[in-house]
């Protein structure tokens, strides 16, 4: 076969750099997976409730798995058309611009070090302002707090950042900078409206903020739409053009195909991600969400996103495997679930981290309730999958109230999707249609779409939704009775856990 009849074949190559792994999958020009490789690398936990990785390890994992997975698949870099990059959102990396080093470890966001700083942030009565500029509600979740926190506690590091030889990134950054030898400083509009930083109406970094946080300007990224050429990088004697890059929540609503406002999708990934596309006007939550920018391509103005967040979703199947050996692997959990006929009044509420949206509260901790000496390793393991369920639905019912419009369906995705178990509760909690993809990732095709859409390997979003095909849909059966119960019995044990960690009022 000629080299010109070789170059017929195309290829975009999804760089997804995750929470516990970095992963590659390379999809051809149907959509179709051809290859997928991963990598998973080391949590760090310095102290309780903090959370840290190695950027030069996720540099050296997503680079070795990309030339692994080219290698498994046999493809020349010439078929490569683009590549696509998504990511763990609102993480924090800090970098000295001349030596290329991080100047400390990756602060993620399920870390809570800055919650003292939020606090003192709504104090000074910025909470409005943050709200309304970012789409954020204030919280050490997100970037600005991390970045503030490096410059105050890394030695020398205020003084590099006003001369301007530091820079921030989130993780998409970070990668691009590095996989282009430092020629791109840039980020696109999701990962950059996760940093509560950065002036979602205006589209343009916030002075007020970056004053207020004491983070110099300088220091912050060029943002540009989800789906354009951000620059090249090498790939063996191949420049390929970076062409698309979104936020990995972003990156699973586009993969999704929910272009239109009303529809959604929820990720159970480390933790669980709902959205839903709300079109190119804000909406402001008034049930603890949050609005974020939506992956868009660079023609026009960008669509907005209502989004929740939990904390802890998939995660807690690698809790109860890693933490607890109550299961061997991770697909155990599905089985001693059904196995269980019921939760028998077990309860539990997983906020490892403190509970996300649209509870938002840093203090709450991890708890079961309704414990006897009859409960059982089953009872235990069915109820940490319908909590994820749960958490969800308080998600869900939260953006109906906001939007004003009921909930008729729900597109999911992610590891613990594949949990049948776990997808038909959520359908019976939420009382509406759950729609598995056929495509488990959705997060990687969403960045592969948007590198595609830059590059012209597909033309328009109708020709993307050709290509999204179903894998299962199941459909409510829970009768309503029981229904609220579970939900009753939830909200209750929530409600018992929150501020648990907060000791404020303890007399010292």
């Amino acid at each position: 076969m000629n080299r010109e009849i070789e170059k017929k074949k195309r290829y975009i190559i999804a760089l997804d750099q995750g929470t516990t792994s970095s992963r590659v999958v390379i999809f051809d020009n149907y959509g179709k997976v051809v290859t997928i490789v991963q990598k998973e690398f080391k949590q760090i936990y310095p102290r309780p409730g903090w959370v840290e990785h190695d950027p030069m390890e996720i540099y050296a994992s997503q680079s070795s798995v990309m030339i692994e997975a080219i290698a498994q698949c046999g493809i020349r870099p010439y078929h490569i058309q683009a590549v696509g990059i998504t990511n763990q959102r609102e993480t924090t990396i800090v970098w000295d611009k001349n030596t290329g080093k991080p100047i400390y470890n990756a602060i993620l966001w399920q870390c809570r070090r800055t919650a003292p700083i939020i606090e003192q942030t709504i104090k000074d009565g910025l909470s409005d302002y943050i709200i309304k500029t970012t789409g954020l509600i204030p919280d050490a979740y997100f970037s600005a707090t991390k970045i503030k926190w490096i410059l105050d506690h890394v030695e020398g590091a205020r003084a590099k950042a006003e001369k301007g030889d530091l820079l921030f990134g989130t993780v998409d950054t970070w990668l691009m900078w590095k996989l282009t030898n430092g020629r791109v400083f840039a980020t696109d509009y999701t990962n950059a409206s996760r940093t509560m930083l950065y002036d979602i109406v205006n589209l343009r970094w916030d002075k007020k903020l970056c004053d207020y946080y004491k983070i110099p300007m300088k220091m912050l990224p060029e943002v540009k739409p989800s789906s354009s050429i951000f620059g090249t990088m090498r790939i063996f004697d191949t420049e390929v053009p970076i062409a698309g890059v979104a936020g990995d929540q972003q990156a699973a609503l586009f993969g999704q195909t929910c272009f239109a406002p009303g529809e959604m999708k929820n990720t159970y990934g480390t933790g669980c991600f709902l959205l839903m596309n709300i079109g190119n006007k804000i909406c402001h939550s008034k049930n603890g969400l949050v609005t974020t920018i939506a992956a868009s391509s660079v023609d026009g103005k960008p669509d907005y996103a209502l989004e929740g967040s939990v904390f802890v979703g998939g995660a807690l199947i690698q809790w109860l495997r890693d933490e607890m050996h109550f299961i061997l692997d991770a697909v155990d959990s599905e089985y001693f679930a059904i196995k269980s006929e019921s939760n028998n009044g077990v309860y539990m509420v997983p906020a490892f981290t403190g509970l996300g949206a649209p509870y938002w509260d840093m203090y709450s901790r991890g708890t079961i309730f309704g414990l006897t000496r009859g409960t059982t390793r089953e009872n235990i393991i069915r109820a940490c999958l319908e909590s994820i369920a749960y958490q969800v639905n308080d998600l869900a019912t939260a953006m109906s109230k906001d939007t004003n419009q009921p909930i008729t369906s729900l597109k999911v995705d992610g590891g613990a999707s594949k949990n049948s178990f776990l997808m038909q509760f959520q359908s019976d909690i939420t009382n509406t249609k759950v729609i598995r993809c056929q495509t488990k990732e959705t997060t990687a095709l969403g960045a592969a779409f948007l590198a595609g859409l830059a590059v012209g390997t597909w033309k328009n979003k109708e020709e993307l939704k050709k290509l999204y095909s179903i894998d299962s849909i199941f459909e409510p059966h829970m009768e309503n009775k029981l229904r609220k119960r579970y939900l009753y019995k939830w909200h209750k044990a929530v409600k018992m856990c929150r501020g648990w960690d907060d000791d404020s009022d303890l007399d010292e």
